[in-house]
């Protein structure tokens, strides 16, 4: 049975500094040879959760069915007023238990400074207590500082970067029955 992961880009921005993380691990995991998609919010046009008749919008169906589809997430989002991208939040509501449910989740996040480090608390415990989501204890975390021209400068948060999709692969591999 393949293990299949996705990563996942929350920010709606053209230009984006959590995006240029899920980019680059996108690519740590590619290179490790685990089969892994790219899914970027940008190219979705989702209804925003009304707990009605957002479900059965044909948007929502389709990635659902995307996500359900894999085993372990990586996702980056921008931090914003000291918690992840609505976009992020709108998926977890539209998608529920069904995707969320027993899955491995790493989170890389980027905000403007140092102080919202803490940021991911509430979307971490809400999957974890409302949908049994496994997330990982490790997670990314990078600011302004940390990249120069778009492009991540600071060698440590590259070596975070690859250590968190390690994690991720050996995580979910061993959860994973054979």
């Amino acid at each position: 049975m393949t293990i299949r992961f996705l990563v996942l880009s929350a920010s709606l921005r053209p230009q984006s500094l959590s995006r240029v993380l899920a980019e680059h691990a996108y690519s740590c995991l590619r290179a490790s040879g685990v089969e892994v998609e790219w899914m970027d919010l940008r190219d979705w046009d989702l209804p925003s959760c009304d707990a009605s008749d957002c479900y059965s919008h044909p948007k929502v169906v389709e990635i659902k069915e995307r996500l359900i589809s894999v085993d372990g997430y990586l996702v980056a989002s921008p931090i914003y007023n000291y918690d992840v991208s609505s976009a992020f939040k709108n998926v977890v509501e539209l998608t529920g238990k069904d995707v969320w449910s027993d899955k491995v989740v790493g989170f890389l996040a980027a905000a403007g400074g140092q102080g919202s480090y803490m940021s991911l608390c509430g979307i971490t415990n809400s999957l974890m207590l409302d949908f049994r989501t496994l997330v990982l204890r490790r997670f990314v975390f990078a600011n302004n500082a940390d990249f120069d021209d778009w492009a991540i400068s600071n060698p440590e948060i590259q070596t975070r970067l690859e250590e968190l999709s390690t994690e991720l692969v050996r995580v979910t591999s061993a959860l994973r029955p054979r």
